[in-house]
């Protein structure tokens, strides 16, 4: 299902359209989700696990995996070791620390975009960014 990039190659769990999970959610090799989590959403090993975030899933909590595919919603701080995909109806209302980052037409972001080189948050100075801006 999917490439080397994007993760584990199956899914291991399910949350289902209509179902709706209440509290913290830890989840081992590959979880996908159609349904609704108020929680946080952690994978058991955070350097091996891919979460998959359908296009009418909710996630109301933080999440941390090392793959991530996302076309549904998510509202909180999220933690991507490895790689993102944001696919056209992804919604992020939170901070996004990544790796790596595919972003297609129509994804949303309302939050701040965090890179993380080898596991470590590299953030910008706004300051810095200016600077270079009024040089050009």
């Amino acid at each position: 299902m999917f490439g080397n990039k994007k993760g584990s190659t199956k899914i291991d769990s399910l949350i289902g359209q209509g179902s709706t999970v209440t509290g913290n959610l830890a989840f081992a090799g590959g979880l996908r989700v159609d349904g609704q989590i108020d929680g946080d959403v952690v994978a058991a090993d955070p350097k091996n696990g891919t979460l998959v975030v359908s296009e009418k899933a909710v996630i109301t909590g933080s999440v941390r995996c090392s793959h991530l595919i996302l076309n549904g919603e998510i509202n909180g701080p999220i933690e991507v070791l490895k790689y993102v995909e944001l696919q056209p109806k992804a919604r992020v209302r939170g901070d996004l620390s990544y790796q790596t980052l595919e972003m297609h037409a129509g994804a949303i972001i309302e939050g701040r975009l965090i890179h993380l080189a080898n596991g470590q948050r590299v953030e910008v100075d706004p300051a810095s960014v200016e600077t270079v801006k009024e040089a050009n």
